[in-house]
């Protein structure tokens, strides 16, 4: 699709609405019409659901995933499954400078003293810069993940980065994501059969395993106040 920024805008407010009610699929097969080429899909390689997802919509899809330079090995095998296996185009994002130039430049373990900066400059620039290729994108957010999460649009105007930004699957439950996953097969990260419910960075200040009765992001920056890392605010 081309058009003005406007016009985009315009666009996401009204799919916005008319797309609350409809499938993920037909949501993603709504974005690959419009945008063809011009549109991506995030992943944290939590799991692969909303890839798989696009893949049907728009084979070939680039699927972005960042590597932040401290994931978990299994997030990076995931990243590697899912490239090897799926209809898809991994494309991996890498901050500016490498974990030792940012512990040369702020000192070590940004992520424990100023997790704000950390996230800024190993997740937030490098998706910026490269998602400037792109009219559209797509995330795997859903309301009930946390309260912060709990309004999110499934298609809505990304001001920051001035582009559509689309929530296929916002209106799914885990019960929603647990039955897409057994009746197609979808990669999942290990990590989630072994207690983590939101994966992200693998130091214990980033990721840890939830307690019982908590949220699923609850194991996220825990005892900081931070709940998201700058991507989705």
């Amino acid at each position: 699709m081309t058009g003005t920024t406007t016009d985009h805008e315009e666009l996401a407010t009204r799919a916005g609405r008319e797309l609350e009610e409809a499938t993920a699929q037909e949501i993603l097969r709504w974005a690959a019409d419009t945008f063809g080429r011009r549109f991506c899909v995030t992943s944290s390689m939590e799991d692969a659901v909303v890839a798989h997802l696009a893949a049907s919509a728009l084979p070939g899809v680039d699927v972005v995933f960042l590597d932040t330079g401290y994931h978990f090995p299994e997030t990076i095998g995931t990243r590697d499954a899912v490239a090897a296996t799926m209809p898809v185009n991994v494309i991996t994002l890498t901050p500016a400078l490498t974990v030792a130039e940012q512990d040369a430049r702020y000192g070590p373990q940004l992520h424990d003293r100023d997790p704000d900066l950390c996230c800024s400059l190993r997740k937030v620039e490098p998706l910026n810069r490269g998602l400037g290729g792109y009219d559209a994108w797509a995330t795997g957010l859903r309301r009930d993940e946390s309260p912060t999460r709990a309004n999110t649009p499934v298609v809505a105007w990304d001001a920051r980065r001035r582009k559509v930004k689309i929530a296929p699957i916002a209106r799914w439950t885990q019960e929603d994501v647990d039955a897409y996953v057994n009746a197609h097969g979808v990669l999942l990260n290990p990590l989630l059969w072994e207690g983590y419910t939101s994966v992200g960075c693998s130091p214990l200040s980033c990721t840890r395993k939830p307690g019982e009765g908590e949220d699923t992001r609850s194991g996220r920056w825990s005892g900081s106040g931070k709940t998201e890392c700058g991507i989705h605010l």
